[in-house]
């Protein structure tokens, strides 16, 4: 059946099979699922939404004027979450492993109703064998969300292409504006939607309503931006673009660009490759000249243009079924599982790690255990730097018993993620009158050196006045148990001194 689109004039093929779209989205569910607990590991990024998701809604505006506001609606969401299911290493992935399966189903229909079942399918179910998929698919953070709501908006213009309607338009708006609130740089999709648009040489009257929807979008994304900018400090970490940034993501694009050359579009119908090319280049290539100006270039801000590389992938194996059919029509049925079933097999070794809690730089949880079994009563603690304070915020029940002896405001009070720190001076003060301090900080093969003056005075303190008797690495973080040297005429030194 074919359907006259009203917006482009030209007649678009309507999908064949409407249920086709739960093969992928069982698909990626069961690849979410495989694995999903990482050992009962938690990393950094993801220990600061379990310890924010933990707050109460009043803490977590507090904080969000501080710092951290990009990420506002998506912590919100997850205290939802906690609140509902408690806090899990579950509770904190299952998000974005529906919000994957969604972004699966959208991806299916898009290439179904562009290029055919085959096309669909076969996008579909590449999406979530896709390595950066695969590593943001047991993420708890909002990437994976934010490629849902990309994935429908996508979907929402396809179907606005063949069949205009009010409530499309301002479900394609509010889709775009939520995504905006989840991660502010998605909306670089509406650039690769206006490409799209440019492609399809749409009318007039198409133009202006999406211009109005995006304008409403970006109109109720714009406060979040300007504030957003104020703490834009969070993000100094991030290096300059340089060339070879920029390796993985051309391969990326001739990966596509193949996809599209094998493009059979059906006759006056848009083509995948109008739709899928754009999501995949636009994007990336805004992000990167952006990122000239401020270093910004992450792939995981533009993780939704992976939803463009999965229909090119899609429509040439589409192409495939289709080419060998004529001769050979029950191998050509053949074609998309054995791929699927080879790429599966020639990817296992990428799957197994990105599921090892060794996949991440760090394991919060890890190191909180062996807090637990090496504390004492009476014993202090410190961390170097403050942002390791995240193991006792992720797990309170391990330094029970413990006093954080440079803390001066909590994480709470203040409005931030690892608290405020008294002064350097103090906390050197306080460090002698310890008998034993146990040291959170990175494994060697992961720590920087201490540049803060307070890191400076805490180590400066602890070799002056303690010795090390245990010192534990584990999965990127390190324990050291430290013990009151003996002052001058009480007794012998320690010998076997390790280094803090």
């Amino acid at each position: 059946m074919e359907v006259r689109a009203r917006l482009t004039g030209v007649p678009v093929r309507a999908p064949g099979s409407g249920a086709l779209w739960v093969l992928p989205v069982l698909w990626t569910v069961g690849l979410g699922l495989w694995g999903l607990s990482r050992e009962h590991s938690v990393w950094r990024d993801e220990a600061a939404t379990w310890q924010v998701a933990r707050r109460s809604t009043a803490d977590i505006w507090h904080l969000l004027g501080q710092v951290d506001a990009v990420h506002g609606l998506y912590y919100l969401l997850m205290h939802a979450v906690f609140a509902c299911f408690g806090p899990g290493t579950t509770a904190l992935r299952l998000p974005s492993v529906l919000a994957m399966a969604v972004a699966a189903a959208c991806v299916t229909l898009i290439g179904q109703r562009l290029a055919g079942n085959w096309a669909g399918l076969g996008a579909g179910t590449a999406l979530g064998l896709l390595p950066a998929v695969q590593f943001h698919l047991q993420e708890g953070r909002p990437y994976a969300l934010v490629m849902a709501g990309a994935a429908v908006s996508t979907l929402l213009l396809v179907g606005l292409l063949e069949r205009p309607a009010p409530w499309r338009w301002a479900a394609y708006g509010v889709t775009v504006l939520l995504c905006g609130l989840l991660n502010w740089l998605s909306l670089l999709v509406l650039a690769a939607h206006a490409v799209t648009l440019c492609r399809v040489r749409a009318r007039r009257g198409t133009w202006a309503r999406w211009a109005a929807a995006s304008a409403a979008a970006v109109a109720g994304t714009a406060p979040l931006i300007l504030f957003s900018l104020r703490q834009s400090e969070q993000i100094s970490w991030i290096p300059p673009l340089t060339w070879h940034m920029l390796i993985g993501p051309a391969i990326l694009l001739a990966i596509g660009t193949l996809g599209a050359l094998l493009d059979r579009p059906r006759p006056g119908a848009p083509s995948v490759t109008a739709v899928a090319l754009p999501l995949l280049a636009v994007p990336l290539v805004a992000l990167a000249a952006i990122s000239l100006i401020k270093p910004l270039f992450l792939d995981r801000y533009i993780l939704f243009g992976h939803l463009g590389l999965a229909l090119l992938i899609g429509t040439a194996l589409a192409t495939a079924v289709h080419a060998a059919r004529p001769r050979f029509p029950r191998a050509a049925t053949l074609i998309l599982p054995l791929v699927l079933l080879v790429a599966t097999a020639a990817l296992l070794p990428y799957s197994l790690a990105r599921r090892s809690p060794e996949s991440r730089v760090d394991d919060v949880l890890a190191a909180a255990d062996r807090v637990h079994h090496l504390k004492r009563p009476g014993d202090a603690v410190l961390f170097i730097p403050a942002a390791r304070r995240d193991t006792a915020l992720v797990s309170p029940g391990a330094f029970t018993g413990l006093r954080d002896i440079a803390l001066a405001e909590s994480p709470v009070a203040s409005g931030t993620l690892k608290g405020v720190e008294a002064p350097p001076a103090r906390i050197t003060t306080a460090i002698p009158h310890c008998a034993r301090i146990l040291l959170v900080t990175d494994a060697p093969g992961v720590a920087k050196p201490a540049s803060a003056r307070r890191d400076m005075a805490k180590k400066a303190a602890l070799r002056q006045y303690f010795t090390p008797v245990a010192d534990e690495t584990v999965r990127g973080r390190r324990v050291t148990v430290y013990e009151r040297l003996p002052e001058p005429g009480r007794g012998p030194s320690r010998s076997g001194r390790l280094q803090p």
